[in-house]
């Protein structure tokens, strides 16, 4: 199967990312656990066979950690987030790939058999999702596009989730649920994860 992984990250700029935690833990060291999750996505995606895209918030960046002979590197395109990945797996689906799976750059407990255990899954199921304890989702693959999955979703809250799988549901998708995993947002969920700073 020809498969796709977009990857959204923001650029790491000290002040401009983890802000919730930086909140707590000041901007110096909130980029540094930024800069520690993004080794971690590219350690567990880098080995995986297909096609990988690198989504940048703002610009895209010739010289960082994300080769690119490996990685396409592309900027998100949109007024809010559900436009914004609507637009990546638009595009995917546009390069005759037959599933496409995305995930973002906050989950350091995602692993590579996670990820492969996706890419399997969808091929028997509409739409697979990786929930996340705050009430989003770490991960979501399609192997067609579903455009109302974007459409109608209170991005950044807890209910990105439940309400994802309520338009499954009303559109007749099958659905399997990935284990569920943590995001680094808060004070808490650093110290509850492996990352030291």
């Amino acid at each position: 199967m020809r498969t796709s992984i977009i990857i959204f990250i923001k650029n790491p700029i000290l002040g401009k990312v983890k802000t919730r935690l930086a909140a707590s833990i000041g901007n110096d060291k909130a980029l540094l656990v930024y800069q520690k999750l993004l080794m971690h996505t590219k350690s567990i995606v880098e080995n995986i066979p297909g096609t990988k895209y690198i989504y940048y918030s703002n610009m895209i960046d010739e010289n960082d950690i994300w080769d690119t002979e490996k990685f396409k590197k592309r900027i998100q395109k949109g007024s809010d987030l559900g436009i914004r990945i609507q637009n990546a797996f638009s595009n995917a689906f546009d390069d005759g790939k037959e599933s496409v799976l995305i995930i973002g750059s906050d989950c350091i407990e995602l692993t590579e058999l996670i990820l492969i255990d996706a890419i399997h899954q969808v091929q028997y199921y509409d739409v697979v999702l990786g929930p996340a304890k705050d009430g989003g989702y770490y991960l979501l693959a399609i192997k067609k596009m579903y455009a109302a999955l974007f459409k109608k979703i209170e991005w950044s809250t807890e209910k990105v989730l439940g309400q994802t799988i309520a338009i499954c549901k009303r559109l007749n998708l099958s659905i399997f649920l990935l284990p569920t995993l943590s995001d680094i947002d808060t004070e808490t969920d650093l110290e509850n994860s492996q990352i030291c700073v």
